[in-house]
């Protein structure tokens, strides 16, 4: 049964070209190895890398559309008796694609290239809020593949040179004459010996083992410019995977983790925290000093200032990413009424209610509704 690649990739058969790279690119920063190793996740990259090799290119999605799987064994993953090869009456799907899209009469797709582009890798860093709000510059460790500096990414050891593979006489791929319903067909399969390539490597390079590109750890400092948030990207251009036989690096991305702050809360560029105030100063007015990322600012608190109060300080928040300005700090007030009163404080504020016009039960003398009725069962008045 032909694997599903358009569900691997997580696309709709009519997916374009950029939607197909778009959505590969997502899935293979979420189980690269270096980010995710969890053994699954190892399975499901290999799987996405497939899909994408069938998906991007247009014939082998053809062969998929039709309800093949060319990198099944016999082609299409339709094959029927005998085999890859054989006289049976039915053969390969692919045998029969190829008939019809150029794989027949000696028509032949060439050897793959031993130099192909590298994959992207993706790391997490986490920062403080005052790092994301004004910037630094972060050293990184990144474990990634690097061009084999002893063979440059040829593969081959020294002094030593990629030879023509005798099977299939450097074409990567070796034909084949067979009888199917249509006729007789010719049809091309990838050269066993060579693996498609074309050539082959008799003295590998003892330092990559002829793959052309060794993994490595690097250390690098990237530039985090202010303003950055939560779960942003940042772009190394081609500081990714190089890729096999030497080919151009992927790129890097940074993503950023902002770690929590023990006083400040953030809401996109603006900054929020909580302060309290005394009861008696949130009636009388005062006068704060309030710590800000880089300034201590000082504010009043006017008289009369209820719970639940805010308190606006403009361009103190966190720094534009885009453009020049900045967000806004917002202090929340929390009146704070006192617990406990002694005499002496008691009657002073007693006095306060009653030139106010506000009674005040005397809960100690009155009671609740359970005290009275436990008088009233006990004889009292």
């Amino acid at each position: 049964m032909a694997r599903d690649y358009y569900g691997i990739l997580g696309v709709s058969r009519e997916a374009s070209d950029d939607e197909i790279k778009r959505a590969y690119r997502k899935l293979a920063r979420q189980f690269h190895p270096d980010v995710n190793p969890d053994p699954e996740a190892q399975e499901k990259f290999k799987d996405i890398n497939a899909a994408y090799e069938v998906l991007s290119d247009d014939r082998k999605r053809q062969i998929v559309d039709l309800g093949g799987d060319p990198l099944a064994p016999g082609g299409g993953g339709m094959g029927g008796p005998g085999g890859p090869g054989g006289a049976g009456p039915f053969v390969g799907f692919q045998d029969i694609m190829d008939a019809f899209f150029g794989g027949a009469a000696g028509g032949s797709r060439g050897p793959r290239p031993r130099t192909r582009p590298g994959a992207d890798a993706i790391l997490r860093l986490e920062l403080d809020l005052h790092e994301t709000a004004f910037g630094v510059e972060a050293p990184i460790t990144v474990d990634t593949a690097v061009l084999c500096t002893t063979c440059s990414g040829a593969g081959t050891a020294a002094g030593t040179h990629l030879a023509t593979c005798e099977a299939c006489g450097g074409r990567g791929e070796v034909q084949s004459v067979q009888r199917t319903f249509l006729g007789q067909v010719v049809s091309a399969r990838p050269c066993t010996v060579c693996q498609g390539y074309g050539t082959t490597i008799p003295h590998p390079c003892p330092t990559c083992t002829g793959d052309g590109r060794v993994r490595t750890r690097r250390s690098l400092t990237v530039k985090i410019p202010a303003g950055v948030e939560d779960g942003m990207r940042i772009r190394l251009a081609q500081q990714g995977e190089v890729g096999p036989g030497g080919g151009t690096a992927g790129d890097l991305y940074v993503e950023i983790h902002e770690r929590p702050h023990d006083v400040y809360s953030r809401k996109g560029d603006d900054l929020h925290c909580r302060v309290t105030v005394p009861m008696t100063a949130a009636a009388l007015g005062t006068r704060l000093t309030i710590k800000t990322l880089d300034s201590e600012e000082t504010v009043d608190v006017k008289a009369g200032t209820q719970p639940g109060s805010t308190l606006r300080l403009r361009a103190r928040g966190v720094p534009h990413l885009r453009g020049t300005g900045r967000g806004d700090l917002y202090v929340h007030l929390d009146v704070r009424t006192p617990t406990k009163l002694d005499p002496d404080q008691e009657k002073m504020l007693r006095d306060f209610a009653k030139t106010r016009g506000e009674e005040v039960a005397e809960l100690s003398k009155q009671g609740g509704f359970f005290s009275r009725m436990r008088d009233a069962f006990n004889g009292h008045a």
